[in-house]
């Protein structure tokens, strides 16, 4: 099953073409928003849930996972154009009851160079793998409504020896923004939910971007995401749409929509939301694999993508943005996960799939 909106009346047959196949390597649901210099395209493909027939959303809501560490970036970014937080100030200064290393500042936090164990498990150069926070087969869905405070996963991260003095290597770890999302709440004594309402969500008119916390529950309407696994030697599914975020908290927990996230991306990259200087700091990436403060800038033959993805159980979001914000994509998928992340493949192709048809002048080709 597939829809497809064309707001100004254009045809966009590629773009439809693209969600379709995406559709058959294994996504239940894709739900695709592409704004440019030919108006806004709408479209969907698959089905809403798992064996019905119903097309999916073209706008439901959805979790989108790491994308969560943009707003929260952007969320400390904006209370320092306030004077509220130093970015090479030490978290120490304002999260003194964790005795973190006093080398590491919220610049650190944000750009993933703070060395800091990843609480949701790490996997070593050598192929070693030690675990956090259990996301994975039985014992995941087993507590999937379970509540894991911040501060749990942060002691958790801390107990763990870190992987690298602060600011000599850069390693992704959801504890990072964990962190940041609570430097928010203690400089401003508010919830980090009440934050973006005030810094982000009210600005732009967002209506439809959730910062959950530990409530399992999802806007209508929305498509379903599934997981698969072993329990006694038999395979089961489970609708996992309703489940508890907080396993991961501010680095993976918000929920929003296809047109709620070219809204903020868009405003982003044009500079409508944070000072000039601040956004360029944001858009500098490491040398590793390009990641700023919370964005990653992916360099194409036609000039820089700015995106963050992200990804958990059953749902995913793609957001990415031209320089200037004048052409964004924005998606959501439902599939039905499974503990070898058995989607990946098909994850990572539709992501080079849409920068190349998207960004690079490649439709129809």
């Amino acid at each position: 099953m597939s829809t497809s909106l064309s707001v100004q009346g254009q045809d966009r047959p590629e773009l439809q073409k693209a969600i379709e196949e995406l559709a058959e390597s294994g996504f239940l649901g894709v739900q695709l928003r592409v704004n440019d210099e030919q108006g806004e395209w709408v479209g969907s493909a698959g089905v809403r849930e798992l064996g019905r027939s119903a097309e999916p959303l073209t706008n439901g809501h959805f979790r989108i996972g790491s994308s969560t560490k943009n707003f929260v970036a952007t969320s400390v970014l904006l209370l320092v154009a306030e004077g509220r937080i130093g970015l090479d100030s030490p978290a120490d200064d304002y999260l003194p009851e964790f005795g973190l290393d006093r080398r590491i500042t919220v610049r650190m936090l944000l750009q993933h160079t703070s060395g800091i164990f990843n609480h949701t498990g790490e996997l070593y150069e050598d192929g070693t793998i030690v675990l956090g926070v259990p996301w994975q087969g039985k014992k995941w869905v087993d507590n999937r409504f379970k509540t894991y405070l911040p501060e749990e996963l942060v002691r958790l991260a801390l107990s763990k020896p870190a992987r690298f003095a602060p600011g000599t290597g850069w390693s992704y770890a959801n504890t990072n923004y964990v962190l940041a999302r609570l430097v928010v709440e203690k400089v401003t004594g508010r919830s980090f939910a009440e934050e973006l309402r005030r810094l982000i969500l009210g600005p732009l008119g967002m209506t439809d971007t959730v910062a959950p916390g530990a409530s399992p529950e999802i806007p209508e309407p929305h498509n379903h995401g599934y997981y698969r696994y072993e329990d006694a030697g038999q395979e089961r599914t489970v609708d996992v749409t309703r489940q508890n975020p907080s396993w991961v908290g501010a680095g993976g927990d918000m929920i929003s929509t296809t047109r709620d996230l070219h809204t903020y991306f868009s405003a982003l990259m044009a500079g409508r939301l944070l000072p000039a200087g601040l956004l360029a700091e944001m858009r500098t990436p490491e040398a590793t694999v390009g990641y700023g403060l919370g964005v990653f800038a992916q360099e194409t033959e036609d000039g820089t993508v700015f995106h963050h993805n992200g990804a958990t159980m059953g749902s995913a979001a793609l957001m990415y943005s031209s320089r200037d914000g004048g052409k964004t994509l924005t998606a959501g998928l439902t599939w039905v996960d499974d503990a070898d992340l058995s989607i990946a493949p098909a994850f990572g192709t539709a992501q080079q799939r849409f920068v190349d048809e998207v960004f690079c002048g490649k439709l129809g080709r």
